[in-house]
């Protein structure tokens, strides 16, 4: 399991084998209470084959008034996980510290607005193609008591997480393209429009071919509208090949409308003159 960043102690607390999920009313855990958790606005998180994308989440935490978060000893923060809080498949967190604004104060609960960045990073938080889908959002509460000199070492972890808070999707990001020819064309001529569909792989760092996926031809006249043409399916290293009749000048492009673990894709448009 990939470890957060957010702090030694956090990260070293969620190395735990078999961490599980206790109630907030367990006996030593201050009674924590993260809601409204939204992550990246509501929106899939879409993540290339190389370039790390910094996740935005937001959340209000309850916490009794007498307890001091320091993001040393004492941390908070949101993370997202794969899996269950039971047996992970993987993990992301924020690099720094949330930042949390009070907005409530009562005799005895303080309830702040927190927002954090979580850095999806391929290669490193993202590594295998399992780790596109959905999602969960859990709170997460460290407390750590060490003491270090040079001739000893004693350290106490303790650790809550509540989980499925939320679910968001991480998505491959996808590559298209389209390129008709021949260029300008005679009126009535086969116009033949290739493609290319390709998606990011998070374990080679490159974007391979998407085989065995549907994309639609759409044509544009000039100072029309995109309407659909027809459907092809993907070949040998997500290729696109097919024909149309030529009738008049504009634009053609594919669209891929995505998967469960691709995001949709539109390519640029390729304009062709017909004589």
């Amino acid at each position: 399991m990939r470890k957060l960043a957010i702090g030694t102690a956090l990260s070293g607390a969620l190395a735990l084998a078999g961490l599980a999920a206790p109630a907030a009313s367990a006996a030593g855990t201050p009674d924590l209470t993260f809601s409204g958790v939204t992550v990246n606005h509501g929106k899939p998180v879409v993540v290339g084959a190389a370039k790390a994308v910094t996740i935005p989440v937001s959340y209000t935490l309850t916490r009794p008034k007498n307890l001091v978060i320091d993001q040393d000893k004492t941390v908070q923060a949101v993370m997202l996980y794969r899996g269950t809080l039971k047996s992970m498949d993987n993990d992301m967190g924020p690099n720094t510290p949330p930042v949390c604004r009070t907005t409530v104060t009562t005799d005895t609960t303080v309830t702040e607005h927190c927002t954090e960045k979580v850095i999806a990073d391929p290669g490193m938080s993202l590594y295998e193609a399992g780790d596109a889908g959905t999602w969960k959002a859990a709170g997460i509460y460290v407390h750590s008591d060490e003491s270090v000199s040079d001739d000893y070492l004693h350290g106490e972890n303790e650790v809550t997480a509540w989980g499925n808070l939320a679910s968001v999707k991480v998505l491959r990001a996808a590559l298209l393209t389209a390129d008709a020819a021949p260029e300008p064309v005679t009126k009535g001529r086969t116009l033949t429009v290739k493609g290319k569909l390709t998606r990011a792989d998070w374990a080679t760092g490159r974007y391979t071919g998407y085989l065995k996926q549907k994309a639609v031809l759409q044509f544009k006249a000039d100072g029309g509208a995109y309407a659909d043409v027809k459907t092809i399916t993907t070949g040998t290293g997500g290729a696109l090949s097919t024909t149309v009749k030529a009738s008049r000048s504009g634009t053609y492009r594919f669209v891929f409308a995505g998967t469960a673990t691709t995001a949709a894709k539109t390519s640029v448009g390729d304009h062709v003159t017909v004589k």
